[in-house]
């Protein structure tokens, strides 16, 4: 296969020091021979706000339309792409409990990026060893503390 027929391999992860408190997100992506790594802090921040941002920053960062297997480590992106925002989307991104969706500027921001791609999604356990993912987190921990140089 060659590759402009391979899929983009995008592994994200965020971090936190504290929830709330300065945080990054990383994401590192594989697209045959080629390799990026992205990453980036934010002072006052959220575990999952960084998680989704990491996916957000690594969709921006392609140029044009591909196909991409995004691999995530987090449950909260996992469940809020596959399940949760097709209602929030129908219900003005509000909750079934009529409540704003808790980060909805972000999600608003991974839909629209996804609608650029052709997208799947990967749900890998953090910490456990996968390669793509050790890397992404690595990344995440460089924006944190880059924050503070």
């Amino acid at each position: 296969m060659s590759d402009n027929q391979a899929p983009v391999h995008m592994w994200t992860d965020g971090a936190c020091k504290g929830n709330p408190g300065p945080g990054g997100w990383g994401v590192h992506i594989e697209w045959g021979a080629h390799i990026k790594d992205l990453w980036g802090g934010d002072e006052q921040t959220t575990n999952n706000q960084m998680e989704l941002l990491a996916v957000v920053k690594g969709l921006r960062a392609l140029t044009r339309p591909c196909t991409v297997v995004v691999h995530v480590d987090s449950r909260y992106v996992m469940n809020g792409i596959q399940d949760w925002i097709h209602n929030w989307k129908r219900n003005g991104w509000r909750t079934a409990g009529r409540k704003p969706v808790k980060n909805a500027e972000l999600w608003q921001e991974l839909d629209a990026e996804i609608a650029r791609h052709d997208v799947s999604w990967q749900w890998v356990k953090g910490h456990a060893g996968d390669p793509g993912n050790e890397r992404a987190d690595e990344l995440a921990n460089r924006g944190v503390t880059e924050l503070n140089r």
